[in-house]
Formats: structure tokens, C-alpha cells, sequence
């Protein structure tokens, strides 16, 4: 059937929750209403009072692909994303080989191509030697530049002061950055090994990647923006001192905006003693203080979006010694229940949920017709159960590399059904077959 009603839903969009029914007609929501009579044409889900809301667009992850897939693959981790209530997932270019060139981007485009279960997106990165890629990038040639201004693989740290300038002075586009200044990380390395020698402790992590090396990088970031005018998201921020660099004005008033990911909004050092490198990450999980900073700054609209990071890693690999320990967390599958997590705590609620996890990638990377509940827009749908708990298990975790920092939580809602292009490719706790992934489409230039 190309028609799908469902009925009897709490639907989560635009700031409210209000009871009706929502139509979709082939890849589309046809119609949206207090109630909408059924007919034979239709296939109908009962949602019998549960949330519906947006799929989660998830601006940042690292699906491994190509070149990396012993860890993750564009199958896997889309299929994973989906099965966590992710409908759009936007790739990171760190992979092998790296994508920055233009035809290195198409490519990625054309890998992608029926084997995504959630829809797609992919940066172009950035590095010292690609100036000329960059300004020959035109809207809808990727999501955005990938700019790392903290160590990375490869060769993609951009660290030459007249790059720097020259991308945020040519960026067609809007530009995305990690943030950490490396020769502060170096320094507070070697401090590290001078008390511990190779048996640096995990607890060492947010102080070798400090506060203060966040904090230097991620302005540099807002003054180079500022002095060209450019689009710029700064990607995972992880400290109380960084918020004072934003404004509380809503994203569409703001060139300059601000990410958090779920892991950091979740986890703080003092989770380090029992999931060790499980929990490593770049930049690192902070204090206590830091994580209660970020949840506020989410609440008063410093923090504009809410992301993953999702960078899995094999089990063995994260089992080595803290230096040779890779960072990064499989996260896709659980994100939205960890923020309904939050919620059922009161630190957010799930309109705000919904408007910093769904709503806001849209306005700010201008991604088209995606990410509301909106007559004539994709029907990329979530239908979360509230009142039924879900236990993380060996049993179902989908990611490739099969382990999460999760594992035995019970979050408090259950992702019931995830719809993408009107297709259902989760429902009742097992994922379909269906592969409805498109490419995304971009809007938003300079």
C-alpha cells in the first residue's frame, strides 16, 4: 500500500505536543488532523497514544566507509541509525581514502547509492594543501566543510595560519570544526608521561585534552568566522567555559552556531572508572560541572544542535593502553532514548528533544524538506514509546563492531516503529529490509 495512516499519536513538533493522526502517501505526509477516517487504501498503525515525532538528522558521524570497514560500514551504522530513530545522517571525510576532492565526494555519493537505510549527507574535508577544491565546492556538492583544528588522521588537521584564513575566507558553504588546539595537547602529553610513563590513566584524558585547549581553538574558530562573515558550527563543545562564545538567540538569527553530542551531555569523569577507554572520545568527556553546563546551555540556546559522533571502533582496539586506544563511541542506536532519558529526568523536555535533535539541522545546513512534521514534506518518522523500557543488550546491538558504552542500561522509552521515505524500516524491535535511503538535498550557501 502506498498510503500509511497513523492514528491516535502525541505528536512532537514546532515546540508542542498535541493528539492526531498523520497521513503519509507514498514518500510524503499528505496530511496532518485531529483525526483522518481510514479506508481500505490505507495501511494503518494504531500508535495508541505513543509519540510521533521527526526522525533525528544527525549532523555528525564516522560510518568507516570506505577504506575503514572492518569497524563500521554505510550498511551497518545506517541501518543501526535507523533502528535508534535516526532517519539522516550527515558522514565525516576521515576515511581512506579521504574525501577532499570533489571526486572523492561524488564517489562517496555514488557508494552510498541503495545501500542506506537512513538518508545521507556527506562533508567535504578540509585540509592545507586543497584551497582550490574548496572554493570550487558549490551548494549541494556536500552537507559542509569538515575543518580540523585539533590533531587528526591523515593529513587533515589544518593547522597553516593563511589556510585557516583562506577557508573561512572562501567557504561557499558552511564550515564545521573540531575544535582543540594541538600544541596545548602536546604539551599536557608529555606532563602525562613524565608522572605515569606508558600507564597514563583514563582519568588523565580531560586534562591532557583540557578546557583551555577546547577553549583556544574554538575561538580562534568564531574570530576567523567573524572576520569573514562566514557560516560556522563548531562540533562537539564540552565545556562550561566555551558557552560564554554563543548567543542565546534562536539559530536562525545566528552565522555562528553550536553543537553537543549525546555522550557528553550523558557521561562525565566519573564514568571513567568503569568503562575506561569505552568512554574515550575527542574531544574528552569532562567534570561534572562541565556536563550540567552543556545540559543548561541546551535549555538557554547557546547549544543550537544535537548530535552523535558516532565513531565505532573494534573492541579489541578499544581495549589497548590509554595512547594507543583509538577515540570514539558507537552511538546511533541509542541517542534518542538516551534523550528521552533526559527527559524523563527533567533536564530537557521532548519538544526541546525534538527541536535540537530534528528541527535544527534543517534550518542551519539547509537541508530541504526534512526534519518537521509538515504537509508535503518526506515522511522520515519516529514512533517512541514512552512507558516501555528498553535494556541494551549484547543480543541488540546493531553496530558492526558490536559493543556499546550502554550496554545493560534499561532507558525508560522504546523506539516503536522508524518510517524513512514512507517506508517502514524498524518496527517491533527488528529492522524490515527495506533500503529507502536517498541523498540529501542542501540549501543553505554562504
Amino acid at each position: 500500500m502506498s498510503k500509511l495512516l497513523i492514528k491516535n499519536a502525541r505528536l512532537i513538533n514546532e515546540g508542542e505536543i498535541r493528539d492526531g493522526d498523520l497521513l503519509v502517501n507514498g514518500e510524503r505526509i499528505e496530511k496532518i488532523a485531529a483525526e483522518i477516517p481510514a479506508d481500505d487504501s490505507m495501511q494503518v498503525i494504531d500508535a495508541g497514544g505513543k509519540y510521533l515525532m521527526p526522525g533525528m538528522i544527525d549532523d555528525q558521524v564516522h560510518f568507516r566507509e570506505p577504506g575503514l570497514t572492518n569497524k563500521g560500514d554505510l550498511a551497518t551504522e545506517s541501518a543501526a541509525a535507523a533502528a535508534g530513530g535516526i532517519t539522516s545522517f550527515f558522514d565525516m571525510p576521515n576515511v581512506n581514502p579521504q574525501t577532499t576532492t570533489r571526486e572523492a565526494l561524488a564517489a562517496k555519493h555514488e557508494l552510498a547509492k541503495g545501500r542506506c537505510t537512513s538518508n545521507y549527507g556527506f562533508y567535504f574535508g578540509a585540509t592545507n594543501r586543497n584551497i582550490e577544491e574548496v572554493k570550487a565546492l558549490k551548494v549541494n556538492d556536500g552537507c559542509g566543510i569538515k575543518i580540523f583544528m585539533g590533531a587528526s588522521t591523515g593529513d587533515m588537521l589544518v593547522d597553516n595560519e593563511e589556510t585557516l584564513d583562506a577557508v573561512f575566507k572562501h567557504a561557499p558553504i558552511i564550515a564545521v570544526t573540531h575544535c582543540e588546539h594541538t600544541p596545548t595537547i602536546r604539551d599536557n602529553e608529555a606532563l602525562a608521561k613524565m608522572q605515569f610513563g606508558d600507564n597514563v590513566p583514563m582519568s588523565e584524558h580531560p586534562k591532557i585534552r583540557s578546557a583551555n585547549a577546547c577553549l583556544l581553538s574554538s575561538s580562534k574558530a568564531i574570530e576567523l568566522a567573524r572576520r569573514h562573515d562566514a557560516l560556522l558550527q563548531i562540533l562537539h563543545l564540552t565545556t562550561a567555559v566555551e558557552m560564554g562564545l554563543f548567543s542565546k538567540a534562536h539559530r536562525t538569527e545566528k552565522r555562528i552556531t553550536a553543537e553537543v553530542c549525546v555522550h557528553h551531555l550523558w557521561f562525565d569523569e566519573t564514568h571513567y572508572d568503569a568503562l575506561g577507554t569505552k568512554i574515550k572520545c575527542n574531544p574528552a568527556i569532562k567534570t561534572t560541572k562541565d556536563r550540567d553546563a552543556l545540559r543548561q546551555a541546551i535549555v538557554d540556546g547557546r547549544l543550537d544542535i544535537i548530535a552523535t559522533d558516532h565513531a565505532p571502533h573494534t573492541a579489541a582496539e578499544k581495549a589497548r593502553s590509554y595512547f594507543k586506544a583509538p577515540a570514539g563511541l558507537p552511538l546511533v542506536q541509542h541517542a534518542v532514548l538516551s534523550l528521552f532519558d533526559l527527559a524523563d529526568q527533567g533536564v530537557l523536555t521532548p519538544e526541546l528533544l525534538v527541536d535540537r535533535a530534528c528541527h535544527a539541522a534543517v534550518d542551519i545546513f539547509g537541508v530541504e524538506e526534512r526534519g518537521y512534521l509538515r504537509e508535503g514534506y518526506y515522511a522520515d518518522l519516529v514512533i517512541v514509546d514512552p512507558n516501555r523500557p528498553y535494556r541494551v543488550q549484547k543480543s541488540n546491538l546493531l553496530a558492526k563492531c558490536h559493543w556499546s558504552p550502554f550496554e545493560n542500561h534499561e532507558f525508560s522509552a522504546t523506539i516503536d516503529t522508524t518510517i524513512v521515505n514512507g517506508q517502514i524500516v524498524y518496527a517491533d524491535g527488528e529492522l524490515t529490509g527495506a533500503i529507502p535511503g536517498q541523498r540529501l538535498q542542501f540549501s543553505r550557501a554562504r
